[in-house]
């Protein structure tokens, strides 16, 4: 059975969700510390800052890496001077 990136996403929350609700709410029976619970209880906001973070340096990291595509763009050129070549014949102004 294959999953789609968002299946495997909302499923490693859902997971991570319902460990921090056990944890949080003590519906396991395990009396920890109270220096524990406060560590567990803001864990998501640790959560959302470190993809923020994730997510920031990915896209830095794709735009820094961005390739040109002279070859590409030169295509392009052409063929935009063809299309206009060719509606021009059919009485279209530029």
């Amino acid at each position: 059975i294959s999953m789609t990136k968002l299946t495997e996403w909302l499923l490693g929350l859902a997971l991570l969700g319902a460990l921090w609700a056990a944890l949080t709410f003590d519906l396991l029976g395990l009396s920890l510390p109270r220096q524990y619970y406060e560590v567990v209880w803001p864990f998501p906001v640790y959560l959302l800052v470190a993809f923020g973070c994730y997510s920031l340096a990915t896209v830095g990291y794709r735009v820094a890496t961005f390739n040109d595509c002279d070859d590409a763009a030169k295509e392009l050129q052409d063929q935009i001077k063809e299309a206009k070549k060719d509606l021009a014949s059919k009485g279209f102004r530029f």
